[in-house]
């Protein structure tokens, strides 16, 4: 009677089925079957449209840069005579940031035309395009000329400045620069606010630079009642 390992058909009945040979455990076997799976990685990976290499790649660290931020090395520095430092109003990452600015304001005979001499100056600064750095940093202008600045004609408020431009025609972001820059200046800002208008017979109105205006600078400026 021959031996075997009776297994169940399919129909109920038994069938003999002889032992087969059992698989090779030793390290030969072993090492054949770690050379397939490396072939079939490498087959799945060049399918994939990866590259396979044997040479480690040092690909360094992540780029970073952090945007609005100036070096002191990269704001340069000013001679004694060239002028008088500023800070003015520049767009970046979608807000207001101030960077330094050196400006020649000019001598003014009175009170009011040094106003108008350091307005037109910090107005002219802030049209000039950022410097190389600046821009590497993100920021911009959105200040174009041709842009000028004189004083109040008669009736205006005291302090009053008038632009060549309708203030409400310029973009919402040129017209916050300009509210921001000249509201931190002394000379040309009136109990916290800028009064300011165009060259029509508009009148004059009072704008305000808060901290919603230099987050959103798209937006209107605020204005306060005369």
């Amino acid at each position: 009677m021959a031996s075997g390992i009776r297994v169940p058909d399919t129909g109920g009945r038994t069938a003999d089925r002889a032992p087969g040979p059992r698989p090779a455990g030793g390290p030969a076997a072993r090492r054949w079957r770690a050379l397939a799976g490396v072939a079939a990685l490498a087959a799945v990976t060049a399918g994939c449209g990866i590259r396979t290499t044997s040479v480690p790649v040092d690909a360094g660290g992540a780029p970073s840069r952090v945007p609005c931020s100036l070096s002191e090395t990269s704001a340069g520095t000013t001679a004694p005579d060239a002028g008088m430092p500023a800070r003015v109003y520049l767009v970046c990452a979608s807000g207001l940031e101030a960077v330094d600015r050196t400006v020649r304001p000019g001598d003014g005979t009175s009170a009011g035309a040094a106003r108008v001499a350091t307005a037109q100056a910090l107005l002219d600064a802030m049209r000039e395009q950022p410097s190389q750095s600046e821009r590497q940093a993100g920021f911009t202008t959105y200040v174009e000329g041709p842009l000028t600045v004189a004083a109040g004609r008669a009736g205006d408020p005291e302090g009053a400045l008038r632009l060549s431009r309708q203030p409400e025609d310029l973009p919402p972001a040129a017209l916050a620069q300009i509210v921001c820059t000249y509201g931190e200046a002394d000379v040309t800002s009136v109990r916290g606010a800028v009064v300011l208008g165009g060259p029509g017979k508009y009148p004059v109105r009072r704008y305000v630079c808060d901290e919603s205006v230099k987050e959103r600078p798209e937006s209107a400026v605020p204005t306060q009642a005369p």
